[in-house]
């Protein structure tokens, strides 16, 4: 059944907002996109409001789903500061002394932490981050092939593409299914190579423009990681979008992440992001797996001669460097980037080369550092 926009307008309407009146007709909601059954739009607020506007969020996604023919609805509540909002009030007065004036004395208040919002993900073990400070260096080829490579010791494994932007996972895979809805009316990841997968890829078409807001992006993932079933999983490999920003501290605050993976190719540029990407993962407490090093070398498919083409080893010296483990060179090879873009990554379409080894010695070494938390499952 085909969902159209009116209808979700519809929807919207038996929603009140905070001050009795329809969602609809309250000035706060950004372009509706409805595609093929998935419903995209964010309520947009002033941040002084943003708390009385959550229940509305949550009734407004209700009623979405509750339209015949809705498969996803994401909804996000945007906050922003409106230009002539009232200001955080001033810190109390204090006298010269410096002595706070007693009539403006409040007891200490304890900071809530973000992180007090991580919750399991019931069935899953462990779910870890394959990340990078920036983009173009092979973090996504590395993610799935590392996720089977962990397949191939015996794991139970997921695949969540968590890059809204730029989601890679339906052309590595070569996946074109839709999603289906289980009876708690959650998304079934699909099965391919033994592994559960998800990606916003698989609710989109591949040339649409993801041109959304944070908070978006936050609701997307955080739906991703919640409403899909994901069965029972020793491990769920989270391929990152790049850099240090909106997802990756979302991922950090909904669930307790036992490990990242920094990927990085050898020459200077690319180290100081994978730093910064490592840098942020230890301020959320996150332990750093390790760091590979992608596009370490290339060999020559015909003479065999190899050329350090970004440089070599920066990625070993800068784990020994920062203290954290190095997990292995992979190299720049032609059979690794034609079984990629073919959808059969090298570690399935070539299950015994030298490449799929590579990838096994990195998953071996990740799952040796989860072993307890696997173990304990």
């Amino acid at each position: 059944m085909s969902v159209t926009q009116q209808q979700v307008l519809d929807g919207l309407a038996k929603v009140m907002s905070p001050r009795g009146v329809a969602l609809t007709d309250s000035n706060v909601l950004s372009a509706i996109a409805v595609n093929d059954g998935k419903v995209f739009f964010s309520i947009n607020v002033d941040a002084a409001e943003a708390r009385a506007w959550e229940s509305v969020r949550t009734q407004a996604e209700a009623a979405v789903r509750a339209i015949p023919g809705v498969t996803v609805a994401m909804i996000a509540l945007t906050a922003e500061r409106k230009a002539g909002s009232a200001a955080p009030p001033p810190p109390p007065h204090r006298h010269a002394q410096g002595v706070p004036n007693v009539s403006s004395h409040r007891p200490p208040q304890s900071p809530v932490s973000p992180m007090s919002k991580q919750s399991e993900i019931p069935g899953i073990a462990a779910v870890i981050a394959v990340a990078s400070g920036k983009g173009g260096v092979g973090k996504s080829t590395t993610a799935i092939n590392l996720a089977l490579g962990l397949r191939d010791l015996g794991l139970r494994v997921g695949l969540l593409d968590a890059d809204i932007y730029g989601p890679s996972v339906p052309r590595l895979t070569g996946i074109r299914d839709k999603p289906q809805l289980n009876d708690d009316r959650k998304m079934i990841p699909i099965q391919r190579f033994g592994l559960a997968i998800m990606s916003i890829g698989f609710l989109v078409e591949e040339d649409t423009a993801m041109i959304w807001r944070g908070p978006m992006v936050m609701s997307a993932i955080t739906q991703m990681l919640r409403d899909v079933a994901w069965g029972t999983l020793d491990i769920l490999v989270v391929d990152m979008p790049p850099g240090t920003g909106d997802a990756q501290l979302t991922l950090a605050q909904n669930v307790p992440l036992k490990g990242a993976v920094i990927i990085s190719t050898p020459q200077d540029l690319s180290l100081i992001d994978a730093r910064r990407g490592l840098a942020m993962f230890k301020k959320v407490n996150v332990p750093v797996l390790g760091i590979v090093e992608n596009m370490s070398y290339f060999q020559c498919p015909h003479c065999g001669t190899r050329s350090d083409i970004f440089g070599h080893g920066g990625a070993r010296h800068e784990a020994e460097r920062l203290a954290v483990p190095f997990l292995g060179e992979i190299p720049l090879h032609m059979s690794i980037r034609v079984t990629s873009d073919s959808g059969t990554p090298v570690v399935e379409s070539e299950p015994d080369g030298p490449h799929a080894a590579i990838y096994r010695a990195i998953g071996a070494k990740v799952r040796d550092q989860l072993q307890g938390v696997i173990a304990a499952a």
